[in-house]
């Protein structure tokens, strides 16, 4: 079983930035892909970012393109989110999730909240 660690969460104003770090470790071995999910209070997980260790590939949401930045370290399990010109919208749990063989394995959640 994988276990996952998120850390970086927290309260910034609005154009602030923070940066977000997930950690995993437990069975670990056939991890291809780690990202990124939020949920803010009444509305359904959207997809933010994902990034693929083979060739380094990242992906992300039509909402944050251009502001956001994922990035990994495939030797460590790690994955980073760089959240940069956040806006109140952006406030949300954010979710690591990492992927294996089967379904994705999802974090406890970080809470981000971006003042206006």
């Amino acid at each position: 079983q994988v276990q996952l660690a998120e850390s970086g969460g927290g309260l910034v104003q609005a154009g602030g930035s923070l940066r977000l770090s997930c950690a995993a470790s437990g069975s670990t071995f056939g991890i291809y892909s780690m990202g990124w999910h939020r949920q803010a209070p009444g509305k359904e997980r959207e997809f933010v970012a994902r990034f693929i260790w083979t060739g380094e590939l990242a992906y992300y949401g039509d909402s944050v393109k251009g502001r956001f930045t994922i990035s990994g370290d495939n030797a460590k399990n790690m994955v980073f989110l760089q959240m940069n010109s956040l806006k109140p919208e952006d406030t949300a749990i954010y979710y690591c999730a990492v992927y294996q063989s089967g379904p994705p394995v999802w974090g406890q959640g970080t809470q981000v909240t971006v003042s206006s």
